[in-house]
């Protein structure tokens, strides 16, 4: 692909790019799994987590939420010894403290997608950016995201990390307008009315 965003350039992050980042999801194991590795990505850079991607799948049983719930000292003594993962012992607590909270907003909401795309009424912002200079790191939105997860529970959540997540979920198209995957990820479809 040409003229992809300049992030994108290494090779490791073209796939990721080409066909994930950016493109809205509703599938809340996909997004606990991209809440998990934002926060795993802290201080870090993304290619490496995506490096790891697979030993995550892994290590975290597919990102089933409702079993890594379940984890405890012996659980998260396995994950700090797998070399396939970012091996932070807050990161890892974080991450069980992030299932048991997922759970409880599924529980609210009916599901985490109707809690999380709330925060950009149900339809994705979309950018139409010629510089990836001009890319945000934070926004009201990803702020008020960021301010309610962490009264919710949830750790390893800051304004920057919710950005980074909504960006690769798809509730903001950060695609640079050159690059191809812009108008492919301008979907400005609401999200369906919740059943009663």
């Amino acid at each position: 692909m040409k003229n992809r965003c300049p992030w994108a350039e290494a090779e490791i992050n073209h796939a990721y790019h080409d066909t994930e980042w950016g493109v809205p999801s509703h599938d809340d194991r996909h997004l606990f799994e991209m809440l998990i590795l934002e926060g795993a990505q802290a201080g870090l850079s993304w290619s490496t987590i995506l490096k790891k991607r697979a030993s995550y799948r892994a290590a975290y049983h597919g990102f089933d939420a409702a079993r890594i719930a379940r984890y405890g000292p012996k659980d998260e003594a396995r994950l700090l010894a797998d070399a396939g993962i970012v091996r932070n012992r807050l990161k890892v607590a974080a991450s069980v403290l992030n299932a048991r909270a997922f759970l409880a907003v599924q529980a609210e909401f009916g599901g985490f997608d109707r809690y999380l795309w709330r925060f950009v009424d149900g339809r994705p912002i979309q950018h139409d950016l010629k510089k990836h200079t001009q890319i945000p790191v934070r926004t009201a939105e990803s702020d008020a995201l960021s301010q309610d997860l962490k009264k919710r529970g949830f750790k390893f959540v800051g304004t920057t990390i919710c950005y980074a997540f909504m960006q690769a979920t798809g509730m903001v198209n950060d695609h640079l307008v050159s690059c191809p995957r812009h108008a492919a990820c301008a979907r400005r479809r609401r999200m369906p009315p919740r059943s009663r």
